[in-house]
């Protein structure tokens, strides 16, 4: 399973593994209180994607510009979203983790990445060719 929340969400039983996808680290959060197992900034929107969402400098990128390009942006994080992918189809629960400030999971990354996974989630053995037949003589 696959979960999506934010970061200051509750810890629940069926999490699993915690991971916090955002750029940057959540101020005024102790290294030793992390409500998350681990942090990948690698999968989150990029510093000039993030800008452009929030209208740093301009207006504000409307949401499916900013879907193409996020989605655009992890076909180079490919290798991070196979890895957990692979934890998935082994059965291992994770819980991407957002922003606090993230209040409709259906315009955050996270729910992009969590597609990502989902169709990432066959081991890379199922995905590659069979090797070639060796002809014994």
């Amino acid at each position: 399973m696959i979960l999506t929340k934010r970061w200051n969400d509750p810890r629940d039983n069926e999490d699993g593994y915690r991971l916090l996808v955002c750029r940057y680290r959540p101020r005024g959060v102790r290294r030793e209180g992390e409500p998350w197992d681990g942090w990948l900034p690698q999968l989150g929107p990029s510093k000039e994607l993030h800008a452009a969402v929030y209208g740093k400098g301009s207006a504000p990128i409307p949401w499916q510009e900013y879907a193409a390009r996020y989605l655009a942006e992890m076909a180079s994080q490919s290798y991070f979203i196979r890895a957990y992918a692979e934890r998935f189809a082994r059965g291992e629960t994770l819980t991407l983790l957002c922003s606090s400030a993230c209040v409709d999971p259906a315009r955050c990354h996270r729910t992009l990445l969590r597609g990502l996974m989902l169709d990432a989630r066959q081991p890379v053995a199922a995905v590659l060719p069979p090797p070639p037949r060796v002809r014994r003589r």
